[in-house]
């Protein structure tokens, strides 16, 4: 989905250090109302990759550093044609919903007189995005096999060729006059989506709309020439009026301003966003145990069919109890287990006594007895029961072997400087996934040693 903070540049335009893009969006800003201080600056000097933004005088936290009004923001409400959007909105539902945002983008990039052309010109290359999905897949797999992106990645791309061959093409063919030819090409609507994956923003639900469906993702300029950081220093407010992006930390002169999307792990920001932090900055890291691999490893553990059979009732009911699910994961943080509560009552029902489960299963669960000895923290496990903590261990290595390399061949590709750099970037940024959730999963192997 679209989140509330962008990910750093990839890939400028084609051509260096023209100043003519900053100085015409600049003065787009001004046209429009889109108010930047005078203690920032948009640059590529100075920055973490592509163009970002300065502070050009020292910060303190709570200072203003743009706003942006709502009529200057890119959606499908925004837009030239968004009567037509409106008018065709049943037709152009789909599971992702970006539909319209993307048939906005795809008609103001090729009208002569779009509004939002300046805009358009602080974009990356659109041909040399670095998410995944733009790799060869030979590459995809062989770099990031185990770390769960190559297939999120594969179902993006099927779930992208459907929506643009059933509803977006069809969309376009019916209004030629709105659509050049040149924009209808899968292509074109694959980077787009990962423009939006990347750049766009989602405005959260009041806490009282909470049952709704989420907003329509939009375009906030300026917002997204921000490049992220876990420790972030800014932070986009929603007003009426307009969008505000605020300092939260002092920022010194000269240094960079970063907003961030909140926590992602290094595999959903390279997904998204087709870059990593590298270890260990990323402090929202995590690794993923499948569940399935759970039960695959207590099935390790059974030696006749009547136990196979038990095992097999013991998953279905935790599948009843909706703790489970043969597509799930559990998700383990470098502090914490995210899951703790699915993952607490897998490992219960999974070893308790067969005259227990059955106890268990009559009262449906029985109500919450959750006990301090189970509870699933980091510094806990050790004092799990051994028959959990066997699970726990046996869970992990058969994660472990889903990887192409070992944690060794990892550390000596990152203890070398001279043989990092001669790696490429995508061999980089998939290895400081693979090393972090590695590095996850070992300090399990310790706690449950």
């Amino acid at each position: 989905m679209a989140t509330q903070a962008k990910r750093r540049r990839v890939a400028g335009l084609a051509g260096s250090e023209d100043p003519a893009p900053v100085a015409s969006f600049l003065s787009w800003c001004r046209r429009v109302g889109l108010e930047l201080s005078p203690k920032v600056a948009v640059s590529r000097q100075g920055t973490v990759a592509g163009y970002g933004m300065v502070a050009r005088e020292s910060v303190q936290p709570g200072e203003l550093l743009f706003a942006v009004p709502r009529a200057a923001l890119l959606s499908q409400h925004t837009c030239s044609i968004s009567g037509l959007l409106e008018r065709e909105r049943g037709a152009l539902q789909s599971q992702s919903g970006w539909v319209p945002l993307l048939l906005a983008l795809l008609h103001e990039l090729q009208a002569p007189a779009s509004p939002w052309s300046p805009y358009f010109a602080l974009w990356p290359e659109l041909g040399r995005l670095e998410h995944p999905m733009f790799w060869p897949e030979e590459e995809r797999r062989r770099l990031l096999q185990g770390t769960g992106v190559p297939e999120a990645v594969e179902k993006d791309l099927a779930s992208i060729r459907s929506e643009y061959y059933s509803i977006v093409l069809p969309f376009m063919e019916a209004h030629p006059d709105l659509f050049s030819p040149r924009v209808r090409s899968l292509e074109l609507y694959r980077q787009l989506v990962a423009l939006v994956m990347a750049y766009s923003f989602q405005e959260p639900l009041e806490e009282e709309d909470d049952e709704k469906e989420p907003n329509s993702p939009l375009m906030v300029p300026a917002a997204d020439v921000l490049n992220h950081l876990a420790n972030h220093n800014a932070n986009l407010e929603y007003s009426p009026n307009c969008l505000r992006m605020v300092a939260t930390q002092p920022i010194p002169k000269g240094h960079e301003i970063f907003n961030t999307y909140g926590q992602m792990a290094n595999w959903q920001l390279i997904h998204m966003y087709g870059f990593t932090e590298p270890y260990p900055d990323n402090t929202d890291d995590t690794a993923d145990i499948q569940m399935v691999t759970v039960r695959e490893a207590a099935l390790q553990g059974t030696k006749v069919e009547a136990e196979r059979l038990l095992l097999y009732e013991r998953w279905d009911f935790l599948c009843k109890l909706e703790m489970v699910g043969e597509e799930g994961a559990f998700v383990i943080g470098r502090e914490e287990v995210l899951t703790e509560e699915e993952l607490a009552m897998t490992l219960k029902v999974l070893c308790m006594p067969a005259e227990e489960f059955r106890e268990f299963k009559d009262q449906d669960g029985w109500g919450d007895d959750k006990r301090e000895e189970d509870s699933l923290t980091i510094t806990n496990i050790p004092k799990l029961k051994a028959s959990w903590r066997q699970l726990l261990r046996d869970s992990v290595l058969l994660t472990l072997q889903t990887y192409a390399t070992d944690l060794k061949t990892e550390q000596d590709l990152l203890s070398s400087k001279e043989v990092y750099a001669t790696l490429s970037w995508r061999e980089q940024q998939a290895l400081q996934v693979r090393y972090g959730q590695k590095m996850i999963l070992h300090q399990l192997l310790e706690l449950t040693n």
